[in-house]
């Protein structure tokens, strides 16, 4: 009896122990964007922690048909106005609460608008809600899922 006694507390120190070293699920990394009516890749993002919170860059574009990695974000506000997304600071202002980053901005490039957005991580940390919104009375948006990405996803051809 004692022994198995010991043995359980053992299994249970070695368990927590490895549960206290697994990192927590994280907004960090490279993630891979999808297009909401094609379904396919759209862009490899970076996000990155600094004193100010979360900011996200648009290191990677999949052209879509008659687009150019030189064509200016006509439809965006000053700063972004004129410039291209690739390489573009397009996520900003995020701060953390529990498990999920929140307060943040999202500048969509595609229609030059920026919304308030929020980030919440999968426990597993292979996906990251993106959820883009408007403050009426209550949160009025959408949400977009993202798939994590390596460095080797930036090295393949563009579609």
């Amino acid at each position: 009896m004692r022994r198995n006694w010991i043995l359980s507390a053992l299994l249970l120190a070695a368990w927590l122990g490895t549960a206290m070293v697994m990192p927590a699920a994280s907004a960090l990394g490279l993630w891979k964007t999808v297009d909401d009516k094609t379904h396919q890749v759209r862009s490899i993002v970076r996000i990155w922690e600094n004193s100010s919170g979360l900011k996200g860059r648009i290191e990677k574009v999949f052209l879509r048909p008659g687009e150019s990695l030189s064509d200016p974000c006509t439809k965006c506000p000053p700063p972004f106005k004129d410039k291209p997304s690739l390489g573009m600071e397009f996520l900003w202002g995020f701060k953390p609460d529990g498990d999920r980053w929140v307060d943040g901005n999202v500048l969509d490039p595609d229609n030059g608008k920026i919304y308030h957005c929020e980030l919440i991580p999968a426990a597993d940390g292979k996906s990251l809600r993106v959820f883009g919104y408007i403050r009426v009375i209550f949160k009025i948006g959408r949400s977009q899922t993202w798939y994590r990405a390596s460095e080797a996803d930036l090295e393949t051809e563009s579609k």
